[in-house]
């Protein structure tokens, strides 16, 4: 009732494994986001944490910097995030 398999062929390369870890890139590595994408990311997550703040502010519920400026300052800090992450960084 069992089959016996047959072992599978070998696959045959045209490059062997000491010559292909020989053949390494010296070209710098280039990352998607520049030194300042990351300066603007980490200034909208300030931005949006000291809107935070605002909202957090004092004891009266309905004062203008709890329904107005606070959501303002967070959107700000959400739009330069956003700015952040869809800058393309300067080409040299």
């Amino acid at each position: 009732m069992a089959q016996s398999a047959k072992p599978a062929s070998t696959v045959k390369t045209t490059q062997t494994a000491k010559s292909a870890s020989k053949t390494t890139s010296t070209e710098p590595v280039q990352f998607i986001f520049d030194k300042s994408n990351y300066r603007l990311l980490i200034i909208s997550v300030a931005v949006v944490a000291f809107g935070f703040v605002l909202m957090a502010g004092t004891t009266d519920i309905y004062s203008t910097t709890k329904i107005v400026i606070a959501p303002i300052v967070v959107l700000a800090g959400f739009a330069l995030g956003f700015f952040a992450i869809l800058k393309k960084p300067a080409t040299n």
